[in-house]
């Protein structure tokens, strides 16, 4: 059972949640949504607000539905769902039912934006700001590395409305 937490209270390493556990990036409602594997991202404080920054490339299915909808969510779970997570990282939602393939349960928080029953930590964002990854404005090279199709990243800044914990 989750339980709604002050943000200041969540004792986590970001660098652990997002590079090594993974998350899944979810957006879309109730009727419609795809979520996605992501190790890229951050959390912090901007413009006065706890904020989460992920990034999604506009070949993905997420962006879609990222794009329509005001809020998003990013969940974290336990070792246990590595696979579900390795699944829903290596499949489009344009393809397969990620849900039935996963049997992952999706909810919806009172924002519309949906979630997963089975996290451990839910992060429930607004969006606030989007910019493009312009590669002109990287300053070193080894960053292309990342971009052999040219298919650069939207950053997506959320400030985060409310922690779920269980």
């Amino acid at each position: 059972m989750f339980r709604k937490v002050d943000i200041n209270s969540l004792e986590i390493n970001p660098f652990e949640y997002i590079g090594k556990k993974w998350m899944l990036i979810t957006a879309g409602d109730g009727e419609s949504f795809n979520t996605m594997t992501a190790s890229w991202g951050t959390m912090g404080v901007l413009w006065n607000k706890p904020v989460t920054q992920c990034f999604i490339r506009p070949g993905r299915y997420t962006y879609e539905f990222i794009e329509k909808d005001d809020c998003y969510t990013l969940c974290f779970f336990g070792e246990e769902y590595r696979k579900a997570l390795s699944f829903c990282g290596a499949n489009s939602g344009r393809d397969v039912d990620k849900v039935r393939e996963t049997g992952l349960t999706p909810a919806v928080h009172e924002s519309g934006a949906v979630y997963f029953e089975e996290a451990e930590l839910v992060l429930i964002c607004r969006k606030l700001y989007h910019e493009d990854i312009d590669p002109n404005n990287f300053k070193t090279g080894e960053i292309e590395k990342n971009y052999p199709q040219k298919d650069y990243h939207r950053m997506y800044t959320g400030e985060i409305i409310e922690a779920l914990l269980k």
